[in-house]
């Protein structure tokens, strides 16, 4: 599957100069701790101008309503009281007191709007942040709006996506929590095609899943509007991170009251919904709690084992269907073909159930937090085609845009949805080496493994119009002079040894 060599990558001018700045803030402080800070940043100044704006417009239409929470509040908009506005902050950028400031805003905040209570980060006075260079970030967001790069609500989320993509990077192995690369999110995307509905991500990070969605259906000539989004995260700070990514897109969502385990603490039990998408935390081998022992999500498949959480994740989804409901996520490729803790029997039920749709193996160094390649599974509770499952090898896709990463780009994102659509509509061709459509009979002729490679073959080389036997003529000719070299070297090499007294 060639491809061309275009990245997927937004135009980052402006985005890198303020990564390159805000880094300049970060001295001694852990990349965990100083993401908090320069997001929290971001979001304040989004929603600063977003109030800003409307409050604007109402002062020109005259009629006093500028101060009314319920204008701001009926647009999704955050009220930001006269105290916490960016004029405020900028004013400030020079003074040793500017942390201080920061952090009174962001209280102010949350007392204003009850949804962002305890989300906001309040830690820019402390004795390790640099307030001279704070300053600096706070004078270069202000000036945001002097740069002639395109509408401010989508710079600044451009921003958020940019810096979140930089922490990722640079804290490796841990960034898997809370940031899916865009590009394997954005395959997912394409090919579920979330255009109205319930969306949910029940392990959502920092809720990458809901903005690509969101962008697919805005750049598709859909309807924010249309879906309903649902999520849910265990850890806190990933969680406040997701509130703040998806209020700087303008997507409401419904994160729950809290982080929350998904397993022993489902806070939407009873919720199916129409799309679910996820990346879920490689091989977790921590997930079990006894309590789950006799959960009724397990009660069709089979119980997972305690040591991997990877065929949980998938029983925790597929209870969440609608009847017409649709799955995608990322899994490591031991659940393709793992046999261990009863696995392989809970695969093979789901295959069975007529559940897999769609298999694709994908190339490695996708991941900051793991070299390793990965699968992409989509299940379906009403397939179109009933009975057959295509697989499709991607791992000759994407371009290196680093030495330790890989990125797909627009092409290869692209071409999987249309090979897609074209199973969909029943008009796709096997490709030997790259896809192919495949019975549940030959699946379980394969004991319900679900490898790529053991359905789709070998690539067929194409013929160079040599004839066969002119062919074989040539290589044994080149053959024997090699073995005639061969027999010459071995001759010196024992003749140099018999010198030195050693015979073979």
């Amino acid at each position: 599957m060639a491809n061309k060599k275009t990245t997927n990558s937004a135009d980052v001018g402006f985005e890198k100069q303020l990564w390159e700045a805000a880094d300049n803030l970060r001295g001694s402080m852990d990349a965990s701790e100083y993401k908090n800070v320069i997001l929290g940043l971001i979001f304040l100044k989004y929603i600063s101008d977003s109030f800003q704006d409307k409050y604007d417009a109402l002062v020109a239409e005259g009629e006093g309503f500028e101060n009314d929470k319920d204008e701001y509040i009926a647009e999704n908009i955050y009220y930001v009281p006269s105290g916490a506005r960016w004029s405020v902050i900028q004013e400030a950028s020079t003074t040793p007191s500017i942390g201080m400031t920061i952090d009174a805003a962001m209280e102010q905040i949350e007392n204003e709007n009850p949804k962002l209570k305890g989300i906001l980060p309040k830690n820019f006075a402390r004795p390790e942040m640099n307030q001279a260079r704070l300053g600096e970030v706070v004078k270069l967001f202000s000036n945001i709006k002097m740069h002639d790069h395109g509408d401010e609500k989508d710079l600044l989320g451009r921003a958020y996506e940019y810096c979140l993509s930089h922490f990722a990077e640079q804290e490796g192995k841990n960034a898997g929590e809370f940031y899916t690369p865009s590009s394997v999110v954005r395959t997912i995307v394409e090919v579920l095609k979330p255009f109205n509905g319930r969306v949910y991500d029940p392990c959502c990070g920092s809720g990458g899943m809901f903005v690509q969605s969101a962008k697919f259906i805005e750049n598709h000539g859909g309807r924010l509007k249309d879906i309903s989004v649902y999520g849910q995260e265990s850890n806190p700070t990933t969680w406040k991170l997701a509130q703040m990514n998806l209020a700087i897109r303008g997507i409401d969502a419904n994160l729950g009251p809290h982080n929350a385990d998904t397993f022993t603490n489902d806070l939407f039990p009873h919720e199916k919904m129409d799309y679910i998408m996820a990346n879920p935390p490689f091989n977790d081998k921590k997930w079990f709690n006894e309590s789950l022992k006799d959960d009724p999500r397990w009660s069709k498949y089979g119980l997972p084992p305690a040591s991997n959480a990877n065929f949980a994740w998938i029983e925790h989804m597929i209870s969440h269907l609608k009847p017409n409901g649709k799955i995608g996520l990322v899994l490591a490729n031991g659940a393709l073909s793992s046999q261990s803790g009863g696995e392989g029997a809970i695969r093979e039920n789901i295959i069975k159930d007529d559940m897999v749709d769609c298999i694709i193996a994908m190339p490695e160094k996708l991941f900051y937090s793991t070299g390793i390649p990965v699968s992409l599974w989509f299940l379906n509770k009403n397939k179109k085609h009933p009975g057959k499952t295509l697989f499709l090898d991607a791992k000759d896709m994407g371009t290196m845009v680093s030495r330790k990463l890989r990125e797909f780009t627009d092409d290869d994102i692209k071409r999987i949805g249309e090979i897609y659509d074209q199973y969909q509509k029943g008009t796709l061709e096997d490709k030997p080496g790259h896809w192919a459509t495949v019975s549940t009979e030959d699946i379980a002729k394969q004991d319900y493994i679900l490898t790529p490679g053991r359905y789709v073959g070998i690539e067929e080389e194409e013929d160079d119009g040599v004839p066969f036997d002119e062919k074989m003529k040539k290589l044994t000719s080149e053959l024997s002079d090699l073995f005639k070299q061969s027999n010459k070297l071995e001759g010196e090499i024992r003749e140099q040894l018999g010198r030195l007294g050693y015979e073979i």
